[in-house]
């Protein structure tokens, strides 16, 4: 530091040391006091006592930004509320006291116009300031309205929604089944709507549905090919819907890998080989299920299902559609406001003359096979001597049901429906479920899936079954 600023630290700290030595005042205790009244006294004048100010309220939250995002484009512009209005806020104000109004006394009472209820009851509230009057009318208590429509003379016992759940084991749950499916597409001229619903009965005692659906694509564009697949287990049968599932999903997988020789078939009008082609994929699935049920130490007819399917190309410049499957259930057609029951008929056994038949459709491995007009193969005896074979003491299982099939062309404005015998058996036996189901079906645009699925579920007097439908709308 230089001497200057050495010279001002001493003296700084020499004047501290000096200060904190204590030192007699030589004040007097009057000059303390008049001091002391000096450095009190405020020579700006009195004061006076200053409210608080009052407390600055926070401020309003700004109101929500404006959403960018408009409506969907499948949406109609909003031009006022989309559902119910809501409900004007409710301001925090005492509720007024409802006075009664003193009205002149007007003389006899008039004759009241039509419209008006003279022994209604109406209050009239004083309106608070800046409030519209309040009109309070009693309204009348609302009319009970069935959930579900019936057909018969009286309702149904059973209730219509599902009660009981049927019994699941821990290590099977694959094997449960959901009481409804809905399901449904559009291709081409076709419209596909297919419902399969658990019965009453089977809703009541907690059985699973015996029914089962399903809906398949295969292929792309207009070489694909659309598989509805429809089977009924045994009534009788504790398994009945695991074997309607496999037939389900058997028959898919065989017309899955065989699509595009069945499409290029039906598009181009071959009749005999589509017959043939589907009967042996049919026996292969009901092969199956007879080894399925070996494998579970079942007879064959205690694991087995009615098959019925339909077959639907994409292709819009074709309207063949084409059906087949054994077993009992329904095929109609409603067709200029009428049902048509066009169910294949089957051969009469004892009108059957000549060489015996194998199969229907099968083609024999060697030889020239006899054809029918229609193209049917028939497979020959060849007159070969075979010996005996071991005696069996066990009852031969009966025969398989004959093979069904049929091939018809669309026209504009038919609906194709697909049953299986919980919903073919009401069809045929209660005229009033046709009719209604004519009158509900023979508009020009298809119902949606849920108008569908309440149509097929239209309640009859002593039908209680499953039932399973899938119809085809043409445009």
């Amino acid at each position: 530091m230089t001497q200057q600023g050495d010279n001002w630290w001493d003296a700084l700290y020499e004047d501290a040391a000096e200060e904190l030595t204590p030192t007699p005042s030589p004040d007097s205790l009057d000059a303390h006091f008049t001091s002391a009244t000096q450095a009190t006294q405020d020579t700006r004048g009195p004061r006076t006592a200053t409210p608080p100010a009052p407390p600055v309220p926070p401020p309003a939250p700004a109101p929500p930004a404006p959403s960018v995002l408009g409506p969907a484009p499948w949406e109609a512009p909003v031009t006022g509320p989309r559902t119910f209005p809501a409900a004007a806020p409710v301001a925090v104000e005492p509720e007024p006291v409802p006075v009664p109004v003193r009205e002149p006394d007007p003389g006899p009472d008039p004759d009241p116009g039509p419209g008006t209820d003279a022994d209604a009851t109406v209050l009239v509230e004083l309106p608070a300031a800046g409030h519209e009057p309040t009109v309070q009318v009693p309204l009348p208590p609302p009319v009970p309205r069935p959930r579900t429509g019936f057909l018969g003379s009286r309702p149904p016992t059973y209730e219509a929604e599902p009660t009981a759940l049927p019994a699941a084991r821990p290590g099977e749950l694959a094997d449960l089944v959901a009481d409804t499916v809905l399901d449904g597409a559009r291709y081409g001229t076709a419209t596909l709507r297919a419902a399969s619903v658990r019965g009453d009965s089977a809703r009541y005692r907690g059985e699973p549905r015996r029914d089962a659906l399903l809906t398949a694509r295969f292929g792309h564009d207009e070489t694909a090919l659309v598989l509805v697949a429809v089977a009924a287990g045994s009534r009788a049968a504790d398994e009945a819907h695991l074997a309607a599932a496999d037939a389900c999903r058997w028959i898919g997988e065989a017309v899955g890998r065989s699509h595009a020789r069945l499409s290029e078939d039906i598009r181009s009008g071959r009749r005999g080989d589509l017959k043939s082609g589907l009967q042996r994929l049919t026996d292969r699935t009901y092969g199956r299920l007879r080894t399925r049920a070996a494998e579970r130490g079942l007879a064959p007819e205690a694991y087995t299902a009615t098959l019925r399917c339909l077959l639907i190309p994409a292709d819009p410049d074709c309207r063949t559609r084409v059906f087949f499957g054994i077993g009992g259930g329904g095929l109609f057609r409603l067709r200029d406001g009428a049902w048509q029951d066009i169910e294949p008929l089957l051969p009469d056994p004892a009108a059957v003359v000549g060489a015996p038949v194998v199969s229907f459709g099968s083609t024999p491995p060697h030889g020239t096979p006899e054809a029918t007009e229609e193209g049917d193969r028939l497979t020959m005896d060849l007159g070969i001597t075979t010996a005996p074979g071991p005696l069996v003491e066990e009852p031969v299982p009966p025969p398989a049901e004959p093979f069904r099939f049929r091939a018809s062309v669309a026209r504009p404005g038919d609906t194709l429906l697909l049953a299986s015998p919980g919903l073919a058996e009401p069809m045929r036996g209660e005229p009033a479920l046709a009719h209604e189901l004519a009158a509900r079906w023979a508009g020009a645009e298809p119902p949606g899936l849920a108008a569908f699925l309440a149509d097929t579920q239209l309640r009859v007097t002593g039908y209680a079954d499953d039932r399973t439908g899938a119809a085809v709308w043409e445009a």
